[in-house]
């Protein structure tokens, strides 16, 4: 591949794409400068203890007094005995009427409501349990099989329990675009890190208001083109597809047509108004390469192009000039034909 004669449009004759060739050197350079990824500390601190808050139903226990923990009937369904917080964030119970229940812990409110009972029962046994979660939820959205709303229980709830219960699609979801938003901030998260070692994803556990949002790959693609068995558009299922895995996916190289030296990675096109684009050769033909390839990572829009051999373009432009030869034969045969007819 020549790129003596492409330039930019509007660029000066020495802004000129470059060619770079893929070796052992350029490897270990983009090694060098990877980053390592870390999540901020804010998502990783340790849970909270559940606050009860504005329509959760309650269901609450005074030992031995059966008609104020169970005032509907003990046959009635255990629903029909919960108490509900109601948007102002009380509740009412006989006796101790208006309880402030909103805010507060199991432990709390448990608390609060047998000190306020005892002026009434002599040392009462109060327990309290959540029947129905309903205060606070998270949202999935996105390349999910179930999206909708989670609530938020006393088992707290991180990032990777929310999506199992959601359910990825796999064939269409972006693993390495997850977006948490809490407080108007967003968060990127790479999903495919829970593959690596010390991954962190499991420690961050999800608040009421957080949305999680598991994008599509459908924009994030690689267009594979020229002399291999399969030429098409491969989408980006993980955050890094290495262009060992480009070509096996295609199915090869075409091994009759194909060029080993003319294996390019073009990238950078879309934004030639800006700088250069850059177009990575892999010398296929070498045993040792396809170990580059291994290593060599490609990125969403890149162009994996495979030029073909010369006997292939000396073939094809034999099979464009026969019929061209064909016809022209055919119109000489027709003109000498019509001379013969005119002279007889």
């Amino acid at each position: 591949m020549s790129t003596s004669d492409i330039t930019r449009e509007g660029a000066s004759e020495s802004s000129r794409v470059e060619l770079i060739p893929i070796t052992p050197k350029l490897i270990a350079m983009d090694r060098a400068t990877q980053v390592h990824e870390s999540l901020p500390p804010e998502l990783l601190t340790t849970p909270a203890e559940y606050r009860i808050g504005n329509n959760d139903v309650l269901y609450i226990t005074v030992w031995d007094h059966p008609e104020l923990t169970a005032p509907s009937g003990a046959q009635q369904q255990i629903d029909a005995n919960g108490r509900l917080v109601r948007s102002d964030g009380t509740l009412y119970y006989p006796y101790i009427k208006e309880v402030q229940a909103a805010g507060k812990t199991i432990q709390q409110l448990r608390s609060d409501m047998a000190e306020k009972l005892s002026t009434f029962i002599s040392d009462p046994q109060v327990d309290v349990a959540v029947l129905r979660f309903a205060s606070q939820k998270v949202v999935v959205s996105g390349a999910v099989l179930k999206a909708g709303p989670q609530a938020i229980s006393t088992n707290p709830l991180n990032v990777v329990e929310a999506l199992g219960s959601a359910g990825i699609d796999p064939l269409n979801a972006d693993l390495s675009g997850l977006l948490l938003t809490r407080n108007g901030r967003v968060y990127p998260l790479n999903l495919d890190a829970l593959n690596q070692q010390n991954a962190e994803l499991q420690k961050v556990y999800l608040r009421g208001g957080d949305q999680l949002y598991l994008p599509y790959n459908d924009s994030k693609k690689i267009y594979v083109m020229g002399e291999v068995n399969q030429p098409r558009a491969l989408t980006f299922k993980t955050r890094t597809m290495n262009l060992s895995d480009v070509i096996g996916s295609v199915g090869g190289l075409n091994q009759t047509t194909s060029n080993g030296n003319a294996v390019y990675v073009i990238r950078g096109v879309e934004n030639l108004d800006v700088e250069p684009a850059k177009i990575y050769q892999l010398q296929a033909e070498s045993p040792s390469a396809m170990a580059l390839a291994t290593h060599f990572d490609v990125r969403p829009q890149d162009i994996v192009y495979v030029g073909p051999a010369n006997v292939t373009r000396w073939n094809r432009f034999i099979s464009q000039l026969v019929p061209s030869a064909s016809i022209l034969g055919m119109g000489a045969a027709a003109q000498n034909n019509l001379s013969e007819a005119n002279n007889r």
